[in-house]
């Protein structure tokens, strides 16, 4: 009889075991599922939100303070609003305190609800070198502006560079070139080009100085219509390409 007793204890303990093992195994396989769909969801959210990198501002967002850090100094600033939210933003140009001839940086910030900033856009390469070999400035005067949704940036040397005004608005989101204009004056003609190159209007004006009454000629040119984003513009770069791809005298 004890036997029997101790046979009917054993299965049922190997029972209760097999059970209970079956359970944590079903445990085990939703928690795997789970997991591995957190898994899926965390992969989506990082694909539609890359993480901000850079080395130089690792501050996207906070006080300007925050952003800019203590490298640098602002040189020129603008305000108003870029994205027709109501907020003043900011267009800042900075320069190394180290290094003021090193590559100047262009940024753009935008205002949040809390009046806090976002750095929405930055460029090392939108403004060309302050001075030339020699350590004069190349442009003087150099201004930004805000007014009505667009970046102005007006540089100032009737020669030998000549005057560089460009513009930037943001279209769809992306901050966008959307016009250049150059000023030249040279021995014997002055020169004005005008680009538009979400347009692909290309114009040149050629004022003849050498007659009394200084006659112009104008050229309308359509050329290949090009989004140029601010991150990697570099407008008097455009312009001269479009001039010399056009055999334009």
């Amino acid at each position: 009889m004890r036997i029997i007793i101790r046979y009917i204890l054993l299965v049922s303990i190997v029972f209760i075991h097999s059970c209970t093992k079956t359970n944590d195994k079903g445990k085990l396989s939703k928690t795997g599922k789970e997991n591995k769909a957190d898994s899926t969801i965390m992969k989506k959210v990082s694909e539609e939100q890359p993480e901000y990198e850079n080395e130089t501002f690792p501050v996207k967002e906070g006080l300007l303070s925050d952003i800019v850090g203590s490298s640098y100094e602002i040189q020129y600033e603008a305000d108003g609003d870029l994205n027709n939210d109501g907020l003043s933003d900011k267009v800042l140009v900075l320069r190394k305190k180290s290094d003021t001839l090193s590559q100047r940086t262009v940024m753009v910030l935008l205002k949040n609800d809390n009046k806090r900033f976002r750095l929405d856009q930055i460029s090392d390469t939108l403004l060309p070198d302050e001075y030339n070999e020699a350590g004069f400035k190349k442009y003087d005067p150099e201004n930004i502006s805000i007014a009505k949704g667009i970046l102005s940036v007006n540089l100032y040397n009737p020669a030998p560079y000549g005057n560089l005004f460009f513009n930037f608005e943001y279209i769809d989101k992306d901050f966008v070139l959307t016009y250049i204009e150059t000023y030249n004056a040279g021995a014997g003609s002055w020169q004005s080009l005008y680009y538009e190159p979400l347009k692909g209007k290309f114009l040149q004006e050629v004022t003849n100085t050498m007659e009394e009454d200084t006659p112009a000629e104008t050229r309308n040119i359509q050329v290949k219509k090009q989004k140029f984003l601010f991150e990697n513009a570099v407008p008097d770069d455009i312009i001269s390409k479009v001039y010399s791809e056009n055999d334009v005298l």
